[in-house]
């Protein structure tokens, strides 16, 4: 029973020191989290898209997230090492928490599932599968459910561990809604299956717009206010 109940404290050690850094680093765009113990050290990788903001100035602030790791959850010296993400559209959280961010604008659900799907094939993923679940009807709706996926996405068994996924709530003003992203990243090799040849996106999906969030759109905006200049000189 030893054994067991050590597994089952470093499992829940490990989701609290998730769901911390989850907190402490939204800001940095927090991705994942991998902690691997060795008898000398407990190294703890963080993936962000601002490496900056969680190393901050002359190392304080991940001095900081070291010291208070390791006072709240009793981690054996912790070492915190930061790993820029190369590509953010086959990062689960990250695309979870866009989709949310664009229900609380109010941009209709269907579109942004179809949109970020589309993204995320186009990134290389071998599948992805995209819910949300809740209150997605207008105010007075009841509770619905809606599922797009592309790919091979294994959903039981030993190959499901191999697929990467996260949750992310939304609070819209009709009421909570859940979405689930789950993406098999590119290389990824199955004991049961091999996946040769480019994968085929199904045109609903593949025909689907782009999202736009204002701040972007007002950036596009700039750079073409900024552009326009140089094409009536000539300039190309």
């Amino acid at each position: 029973m030893a054994v067991e109940r050590k597994f089952i404290q470093d499992a829940i050690a490990k989701y609290g020191i998730s769901k911390y850094l989850e907190k402490e680093l939204d800001k940095a765009g927090f991705a994942k989290l991998e902690i691997q113990k060795t008898p000398m050290v407990t190294r703890i990788a963080v993936g962000v898209t601002a490496p900056g903001r969680v190393i901050g100035k002359k190392g304080r602030t991940i001095a900081q997230l070291t010291d208070s790791i390791k006072a709240e959850f009793g981690v054996d010296n912790p070492q915190i090492s930061v790993i820029e993400l190369e590509n953010q559209s086959l990062e689960p959280r990250l695309i979870a928490k866009r989709a949310c961010r664009y229900i609380e604008m109010g941009k209709r659900v269907r579109a942004i599932v179809h949109s970020l799907l589309r993204e995320i094939m186009e990134a290389g993923a071998l599948g992805a599968e995209i819910t949300a679940s809740g209150k997605i009807a207008p105010k007075g709706g009841r509770a619905k459910r809606f599922r797009v996926a592309a790919g091979y996405l294994p959903k039981a068994g030993e190959p499901a561990r191999l697929v990467a996924s996260a949750h992310v709530t939304a609070y819209p003003k009709s009421g909570a809604i859940g979405v689930l992203v789950k993406i098999v990243l590119p290389g990824t090799e199955f004991p049961d299956k091999k996946i040769a040849g480019p994968i085929e996106i199904p045109k609903v999906i593949s025909a689907a717009e782009a999202i736009i969030a204002p701040e972007e759109a007002g950036k596009a905006r700039e750079r073409r206010r900024k552009e326009e200049p140089d094409r009536a000189a000539g300039v190309v």
